[in-house]
């Protein structure tokens, strides 16, 4: 009988628990799109998302200069740390020994769990100073923060894709060693597609760290809200943009800072979509 009210007792605690998470999430949904859809329809949906100009003194707000830099910054972060990302965590799960292991794991969970405006000092006193030697600009755009975010999203690649990694099988290794390939060819061909569900997640966690990290790009993106013509060139992100002028805005120019985050949490859920469709049909494929 005590067993069965502990039983009961315990899965009551669970149901509040998810139940405070869906509350949560709810509140935050009603907040920012009954903010945000009267303030996009007051500006004009086409003109808000269509339109270059971003002048709060005169009343226009429209964001696509801002939503290009956190493509263009997103993109650039994902092409330097996810290559990176899941080679590592393929060296340490298939190739490095114990020793180097116990060595790289804690520098890299050490990673993780350095604040943001570290990264952003880093950035603005060493990768800001290499982009000025090397180009002759003033150092801070889209590469500068691109740089700076794919080595701030490498600890959730390397260690999800390492665990997804681990997880797979053994006799799927062995089996390919049976059939003649090489150690190499086996993690390649055999361990690593096996485990593209855990990497593909791990891929999704590392866009939307890069997607709303805001403190660290702001220090080195250069925040000018125009489209930016190159890669070298400044830009501001949707998350900057709603943190630069938040503290000071009022009325219509506030709400469309909320509009943004519309913007920004619809692009974030477009992406998980996406990956969620991809996978499902590639593991149709197979």
């Amino acid at each position: 009988m005590d067993n069965s009210l502990k039983e009961k007792g315990m899965r009551l605690v669970f149901l509040l628990a998810a139940c405070a998470s869906i509350i949560a999430v709810a509140l935050i949904c009603i907040f920012i799109f009954g903010n945000g859809v009267p303030a996009i329809h007051e500006i004009g949906f086409v003109r808000f998302l269509t339109g270059v100009n971003w002048e709060p003194s005169k009343d226009v707000y429209e964001i696509l200069p801002m939503i290009i830099g956190s493509i263009y910054v997103t993109a650039g972060a994902i092409i330097i740390g996810v290559p990176v990302g899941i080679l590592c965590a393929t060296f340490m799960a298939r190739f490095c020994n114990d020793q180097l292991h116990r060595l790289l794991k804690p520098a890299i969970d050490l990673l993780a769990g350095i604040p943001s405006i570290v990264y952003g000092f880093f950035g603005l006193t060493v990768i800001v100073p290499l982009i000025q030697q090397m180009f002759g600009t003033n150092g801070k755009g889209i590469l500068t923060a691109s740089l700076m975010l794919g080595m701030m999203i490498l600890p959730t690649i390397i260690a999800v894709s390492e665990s997804s990694i681990r997880a797979v099988p053994e006799s799927y290794y062995e089996g390919s060693l049976a059939l003649g390939a090489t150690h190499e060819r086996s993690v390649f061909c055999a361990v690593l597609p096996a485990a593209k569900s855990g990497i593909v997640a791990a891929v999704i966690l590392g866009i939307g760290r890069a997607i709303g990290e805001t403190l660290a790009v702001s220090m080195v993106i250069g925040n000018q809200a125009l489209v930016p013509n190159s890669i070298l060139a400044g830009a501001r992100t949707m998350t900057t943009n709603i943190v630069l002028e938040m503290g000071y805005a009022t009325g219509l120019h506030r709400r469309a800072l909320i509009a943004t985050a519309v913007v920004l949490f619809t692009f974030i859920l477009i992406i998980n979509l996406l990956f969620a469709i991809a996978k499902e049909r590639s593991e149709k494929n197979d």
